[in-house]
C-alpha cells in the first residue's frame, strides 16, 4: 500500500483526534462547573454510571455482545482504575482549589509519560527522535500558551496541582495498558470500564459524600449530563479507536491540543485570560501532534 493510498484514512484518523482533544478539553469546564455544588466522588460515579449506561444501550442497539469472561473484566476494572476511577476524581477534587484552565495544563503532559514509559518500560512502540522532538515541541507549545502568569499561584493549591499531576500519570498509564484491548469493538472497552467505575465509585460516594445531603444547582446539574455524554461516552468510543490506529503515544499527543481547546472553554464560560503568546504556542502544540501522530514518509526502495 502507498502513502498516498493510506492518507485518506490517516486524515480521518487526526480529524478523530482533534475530536477527541475538543471533547476532553470541555471536561475540564465541566467538572469545574459541577464540583462547586456537588461533591466530587458524587460527580464523577454519576459520569461514569450515565455514559457507561448510554454506551450498553447503544451497543445492543448495534448488536455488539460485551465480553462476559473474567479474564477481560478484570481488566475492564484495571483499566477503570487508571482512566476514571483514579484519575478522574483526583481531578474533580482538585478543580475545586485550582482554575479549569490550569488543570487542564497540568493534565497535559500524558504523552511525556507515556513516553517515557513507552522507550523505558513496555517498548511496544517505537521511541523514534521524532516522537521525542513531539514531545518537546509540544511542551515548548504549552508553556508558550500557559505564559508566566498562569502559574502565579503555584503553590497556594500544591496538594491540588500534586493529585492532578498523579491523575495524567494515570492517564499515561492506562493508554499502555488499553492496547492490550485490540480485536474488540472499541465500545466493549469503553462501556465496561465505565461500568466497572461506577461499580467502584458509587458505593464510595454513598460512604464518604453522602450525595443526598448537598443541593446541586442548576448549573452543576446541567455540567453533569454534558460531561457524561460528550466527554466521556462518546470520548472514549473514539479513545478506543484511535489507540488501536495511531498507538498508546500517538493517542495521548492529543492533550496537547486539549490545552488551547481546554484554555479556550475556560475563558469563554468561567472568566480566566490567555496568554499573549497563545498563538506561537498553537503553531508550536501543532508541530509537536503532527510530529507524534503522522507516519514518517518512506522511501522507496531503489
Amino acid at each position: 500500500m502507498t502513502i498516498a493510498s493510506r492518507q485518506p484514512g490517516m486524515a480521518f484518523e487526526l480529524a478523530l483526534l482533534l475530536v477527541l482533544a475538543t471533547l476532553w478539553g470541555g471536561s475540564y469546564t465541566f467538572i469545574k462547573l459541577g464540583v462547586e455544588t456537588i461533591p466530587p466522588i458524587t460527580l464523577i460515579a454519576a459520569r461514569t454510571a450515565i455514559a457507561g449506561a448510554l454506551l450498553l444501550v447503544i451497543m445492543r442497539m448495534r448488536a455488539v455482545t460485551m465480553p462476559t469472561d473474567g479474564a477481560t473484566w478484570r481488566r475492564f476494572i484495571f483499566q477503570a482504575c487508571l482512566n476514571s476511577v483514579i484519575p478522574w476524581t483526583l481531578i474533580a477534587w482538585g478543580e475545586r482549589f485550582v482554575d479549569a484552565g490550569l488543570a487542564t495544563i497540568l493534565n497535559s503532559a500524558s504523552p511525556i509519560f507515556t513516553f517515557l514509559f513507552t522507550a523505558m518500560v513496555t517498548r511496544h512502540e517505537a521511541a523514534s527522535p521524532r516522537k521525542l522532538f513531539g514531545v518537546v515541541a509540544g511542551m515548548a507549545g504549552i508553556c508558550l500558551i500557559v505564559g508566566v502568569d498562569a502559574f502565579r499561584d503555584l503553590g497556594t493549591g500544591l496538594v491540588a496541582e500534586v493529585a492532578i499531576v498523579a491523575a495524567t500519570i494515570c492517564y499515561a498509564c492506562a493508554a499502555i495498558f488499553s492496547r492490550g484491548f485490540k480485536g474488540l469493538d472499541p465500545m466493549a472497552p469503553a462501556a465496561g470500564s465505565l461500568l466497572a467505575g461506577a461499580a467502584i465509585l458509587i458505593p464510595l460516594s454513598l460512604v464518604a459524600e453522602r450525595p443526598w445531603t448537598p443541593t446541586p444547582s442548576m448549573t452543576s446539574l446541567a455540567a453533569l449530563p454534558a460531561l457524561a455524554v460528550f466527554s466521556t461516552a462518546i470520548a472514549f468510543v473514539i479513545y478506543f479507536r484511535l489507540i488501536q490506529t495511531l498507538g498508546s503515544v500517538g493517542t495521548t499527543a492529543q492533550a496537547y491540543l486539549r490545552v488551547p481547546i481546554g484554555v479556550a472553554l475556560s475563558v469563554s464560560f468561567l472568566g480566566e485570560r490567555l496568554s499573549p503568546t497563545a498563538w506561537l504556542g498553537l503553531a508550536c502544540v501543532a508541530v509537536g501532534v503532527a510530529a507524534m501522530t503522522i507516519p514518517a514518509r518512506k522511501t522507496a526502495a531503489a
